[in-house]
């Protein structure tokens, strides 16, 4: 899966954190009448920030594992399902029964179920937009619901047959039907942690790009009041007004 970008996420988590140290050190002369600028205010709101960055981090590893297992799985499945094929035409089963099962295997050797590659991480840019990776996401977890659509199909089309019955034991269909449920469980993990994960950066939006109470609108309106305070030439708003809130990390 390619990673979401989340340096200026960071930032502005971190800016925050300087305005405090930095309104801190005002001391009684900084006393906004707002209650979400005031110092307490400020220093949960930086806490929170830095927890809803930390579960977006904890969500995509959990999601990346998830994703790495069934692809994993998956691995097997195109070679084992030539091998399944062979099998079948090595009987004497009627030659409808094996196109049927041919025309199956086919559509599983053409599935589109690979792993998108991640790019290395550049320090001036976003690298995937959250929309970009959804639709990658989206994209591939169709391929591989179709792949175990396809598969249910052949295993249903060879368990039809009587006399398709290889000693090998991962080819019987008891041993298919179970790899066949593996499947569908790892699948079903990638679809929950992917649901945790989305959840995770929605939360983390909230907190920091809320209008009017998000992390980056809270930082702003400091700077605002520190302005209105001191004066727009004085020192403290020159100190105070290079720090940046980037809107939605960009």
């Amino acid at each position: 899966m390619s990673t979401i970008f989340e340096t200026g996420h960071s930032k502005n988590v971190a800016s925050l954190e300087e305005e405090i140290s930095i309104c801190t050190g005002y001391g009684p002369a900084y006393n906004p009448s707002k209650a979400s600028l005031k110092i307490p205010a400020m220093i949960t709101l930086h806490v929170a920030g830095k927890n809803v960055l930390q579960a977006v981090k904890v969500a995509k590893t959990l999601f990346d594992n998830a994703t790495n297992a069934r692809e994993f799985a998956f691995a097997v499945l195109k070679k084992q399902c030539t091998r399944i094929i062979n099998a079948v035409k090595a009987t004497d089963a009627m030659q409808q029964l094996i196109d049927d099962a041919v025309t199956v295997n086919r559509k599983i050797q053409g599935g589109r179920a690979k792993k998108i590659v991640e790019k290395p991480a550049v320090e001036t840019e976003k690298e995937v937009t959250e929309e970009e990776e959804h639709k990658n996401i989206s994209v591939s977890q169709q391929s591989f619901d179709s792949l175990i659509d396809h598969f249910t199909k052949l295993i249903q089309v060879v368990s039809s047959e009587p006399l398709y019955a290889p000693n090998e034991a991962d080819l019987k269909v008891t041993a298919l039907n179970t790899q066949l449920t593996n499947f569908k469980t790892l699948n079903t993990a990638v679809i929950n942690a992917h649901t945790a994960y989305k959840n995770a950066i929605i939360a983390r939006n909230s907190v920091l790009y809320q209008p009017l109470t998000g992390l980056c609108e809270v930082g702003d309106e400091v700077k605002l009041y520190v302005k209105s305070v001191f004066g727009a030439t004085s020192p403290q708003y020159r100190q105070i007004c290079k720090i940046k809130f980037r809107k939605n990390g960009l």
